[in-house]
C-alpha cells in the first residue's frame, strides 16, 4: 500500500456553534485515524473572513490537518467532505519534501512570525550604537 504525506485545509459553516464544529474536526480526525492515517499536526485558525462570499456566507472556520495516508484513502474522504453541507470548501495537497521540511521548521518556531519575534528580541551583531555625549558650552 502506497502511502504520501497530506494537508487538508477545510472551511467549515459560520453557523455551527464551536462545540459542534469541534464534533465535525473529530469525526473526520477519527476517519482519517480508522482508515491507517497517521496525523502529524492539527490547527484550528477559528472563525475568519472570507475572501468572497460561499454561499452567502462571509466568514467561515477554518481547520487544517496534516496527515500521513494511503493514497486511496483521499479519494474516500473528499467525497465525505463533499456530502456534507457544513463544509464551504477544502483543500487536499500532497506535501513533497519541501513541504513538509518547511510545516516541520514552521512548527518548531524556526520561520514564520515566531522567527520574526525571536530576531527582534535577540541582540544584534552590530555594533553597538555609541552614545552622543551633550557637549553643550
Amino acid at each position: 500500500m502506497k502511502s504520501a504525506q497530506y494537508e487538508t485545509t477545510l472551511i467549515l459553516t459560520p453557523e455551527k456553534s464551536d462545540s459542534e464544529v469541534s464534533k465535525l474536526i473529530k469525526g473526520y480526525v477519527k476517519f482519517l485515524k480508522s482508515h491507517q492515517a497517521k496525523i502529524i499536526h492539527e490547527e484550528s485558525w477559528g472563525l475568519r473572513n472570507l475572501a468572497y462570499p460561499i454561499r452567502k456566507k462571509t466568514t467561515g472556520y477554518y481547520y487544517i490537518v496534516e496527515y500521513v495516508a494511503p493514497t486511496e484513502l483521499i479519494k474516500d474522504l473528499e467525497l465525505n467532505l463533499k456530502r456534507d453541507e457544513a463544509v464551504l470548501r477544502f483543500l487536499t495537497v500532497k506535501l513533497d519534501k519541501y513541504a513538509i521540511d518547511y510545516n516541520e521548521r514552521k512548527r518548531k518556531g524556526l520561520i514564520g512570525r515566531e522567527k520574526i519575534k525571536d530576531a527582534d528580541a535577540e541582540p544584534s551583531e552590530k555594533k553597538p550604537v555609541k552614545e552622543v555625549q551633550n557637549t553643550e558650552e
